[in-house]
């Protein structure tokens, strides 16, 4: 890892740590990065997870206003959180690393179409509150386990999921669902990262300078929330997301 491949990989961190906040897709940014330096996909992947561990440290530590109140909330959801990423990362490691390449490119395609299809974030919230009044529903704790199963194993828009999911489930605005949102996923990413840690190899020398520039998107990224253009953003990104997923299938089905 040259010096200027780790400054390229901070400035990746802080993109993924942006686009993490404004629309869960943070592995859109910094997994490509990592493959740019010559990391195999499965080792990319599982520094990758280990590396976004402090994007939730930044965003969840500038939320904190957005947290207030919602304690009794998280519990549950970071619970789920810790046990669908443990799920997931066993499934990752279980995975014959040809099989992943081959499914990255699907995945992340589904994941930019996910961002490009997604109601906006107040319509969701104003059918939460509508259906389910101030009571959280009874499924949005398996459904949070469930994204963090795949959050665990790639994570590409898990994101996206989990906050239409809290904002259908809960009717919270966006700033409040994105905190909860920012929780739980790094409760499973973390999880996942400890596991990724023990047992597969973790390239340390492009997960530091990754983690560095993740922890400032991170912390910059609820600030964004607040005041960005998001459905312009969003547009872009999945935009994005597409084209990258076709440059990654070219290379794996030749």
């Amino acid at each position: 890892m040259n010096v200027v491949e780790a400054l390229l990989l901070v400035l990746a961190g802080v993109g993924a740590g942006l686009c993490g906040s404004i629309a869960g897709l943070a592995s859109l940014v910094s997994y490509p990065a990592l493959l740019a330096t010559g990391l195999p996909p499965v080792t990319a992947n599982v520094t990758n997870t280990v590396a976004l561990v402090l994007t939730s440290v930044g965003s969840v530590s500038a939320s904190r206003p957005e947290l207030a109140g919602q304690g009794r909330r998280l519990v549950p959801l970071a619970v789920a959180g810790v046990v669908g990423g443990t799920a997931g990362a066993a499934l990752l490691l279980l995975t014959p690393p040809e099989a992943f390449e081959r499914l990255v490119p699907v995945l992340i395609a589904a994941a930019a179409l996910a961002i490009l299809l997604q109601r906006p974030p107040r319509e969701l919230a104003e059918e939460g509150r509508r259906v389910h009044g101030e009571r959280d529903p009874w499924w949005l704790v398996a459904g949070t386990a469930a994204v963090a199963v795949y959050g665990g194993y790639f994570g590409a828009a898990a994101g996206v999921l989990l906050l239409a999911l809290v904002l259908l489930g809960t009717g919270e605005g966006l700033p409040r669902s994105n905190a909860v949102k920012n929780v739980v996923l790094g409760a499973a990413n973390a999880t996942a990262a400890v596991g990724f840690v023990v047992l597969s190899p973790v390239a340390w020398s492009a997960a530091l300078p990754l983690a560095l520039g993740c922890l400032v998107g991170g912390r910059l990224g609820p600030r964004v929330v607040r005041r960005a253009p998001q459905a312009a953003l969003r547009r872009l990104i999945g935009l994005a997301g597409l084209g990258l997923a076709v440059v990654l299938a070219v290379d794996a089905y030749r």
